[in-house]
């Protein structure tokens, strides 16, 4: 079980310099180069994405290597930083891989300890010239009631191969390199995977959230290399979902904050009956009512931020309530930057919709907000045992 009253040092909880720097970076950059509607130019090319900005952010400002150490081509910092980066993609509505590459791939190659795999891969990631994702690390990946994980790895004589499928993999049509979660006859294992057409068919899927790519992977006897070892494959899933949360919760904190910001900006300026709208009570409470949500939301992020950054036993619990709160926060933020921006907030032209898509897809990305509340009871002893 673990602690109620964790011993986490308050600094953590606040922005350092550095830290207010990059935000202040980041910002501008996503104004001047990725607004709403480069956001819809870039969602009709084959890749999804602006690459050249893709590129800038790797090379001008080293984002993808903010938690990356150093002897692997990152910068050495820890995901402190890198939530920065996170919140403020959130915020801008960034539509490139950054959830997949950056956070989870990079990281579960971290956490599998894996020196080999991570000489290999990691600097190509920092540098921005590599795209992952993992696949087969959800709950519907496990074993069903046949008892057969939904990917398998087979050891040939040329080494292993995969077999079988899963579905919804983030940027899995596009990703240059899979870390997949497959059945062995000794257990779980992760194996790394660079899909070819002839033996991986990866067909995207049509998702609410078009920002954020999504595919089935079929593997057909694809060759892959084992990462890490069978006793950590687990709790190297375990702690990349983790982290995925927590990176997901900052995402989402920006994104309530570009909400919030965009709708009292509305309100300030549209006039009805010889005034602001936004001078109206009913109006200021429900914007009152985000406001304090999203504090709520900010506190959680930061929280289980602190929590990825030093690698705390804490992670499971901070990444549960963070993915909670900060889920129905970003939930509520969009809905009333929808109502609140009246019959043109209910149009495509405007970008409220895109934001509300995003919402409602990061709400149910690594499990819904009633099993993170399951899970969390388990890890606070509140039931007889987490949720898996």
């Amino acid at each position: 079980m673990h602690r109620r009253h964790p011993e986490i040092d308050p600094q953590l909880l606040s922005e350092t310099d550095e830290q207010r720097q990059l935000r202040t970076v980041l910002r501008d950059l996503y104004a001047e180069a990725s607004g709403v509607e480069e956001v819809r130019k870039h969602l009709t090319t084959p890749r999804g994405y602006d690459e050249a900005l893709w590129a800038r952010l790797a090379g001008e400002i080293g984002v993808h290597g903010l938690a990356i150490p150093e002897e692997y081509g990152g910068s050495g910092f820890t995901f402190a930083e890198l939530a920065v980066a996170l919140e403020e993609s959130g915020r801008a509505l960034y539509c490139a891989p950054l959830l997949p590459t950056v956070v989870l791939a990079a990281h579960a190659l971290l956490l599998s300890g894996d020196r080999r795999a991570c000489e290999r891969y990691l600097p190509r990631i920092a540098d921005g010239t590599l795209t992952a994702t993992v696949a087969g690390f959800g709950p519907d990946d496990r074993p069903g009631e046949s008892g057969e994980p939904a990917v398998t790895a087979e050891q040939g004589g040329d080494g292993w191969v995969l077999r079988g499928r899963t579905d919804f993999v983030l940027d899995g049509a596009g990703a240059e390199l899979i870390l997949v979660r497959a059945g062995t006859p000794a257990g779980p294992r992760i194996f790394a995977c660079e899909p070819a057409s002839d033996t991986c068919l990866r067909t995207p899927r049509r998702v609410l959230d078009e920002t954020r790519r999504q595919a089935l992977v079929e593997f057909r006897g694809a060759p892959a290399t084992a990462v890490g070892t069978a006793e950590e494959a687990e709790g190297t899933v375990s702690a990349t979902l983790d982290t995925g949360r927590a990176a997901l919760a900052a995402e989402q904190v920006g994104g309530s904050g570009h909400a919030l910001d965009a709708t009292v900006a509305f309100v300030a300026q549209r006039h009805q009956f010889g005034r602001p709208i936004g001078s109206f009570q009913a109006v200021k409470h429900r914007l009152a009512d985000v406001l304090v949500a999203l504090e709520a939301a900010r506190s959680g992020s930061a929280y289980a931020t602190a929590c990825a950054a030093i690698a705390s036993p804490q992670l499971p619990v901070a990444a549960c309530a963070a993915a909670v709160v900060c889920s129905e926060t970003f939930r509520l933020a969009t809905a009333e930057y929808v109502q609140l921006h009246g019959g043109i907030g209910f149009t495509w032209e405007h970008p409220a919709h895109l934001y509300v898509r995003r919402a409602r897809g990061a709400e149910v990305l690594f499990g819904t907000a009633d099993q993170h509340r399951t899970r969390l009871a388990g890890l606070v002893g509140l039931a007889t045992r987490p949720a898996a």
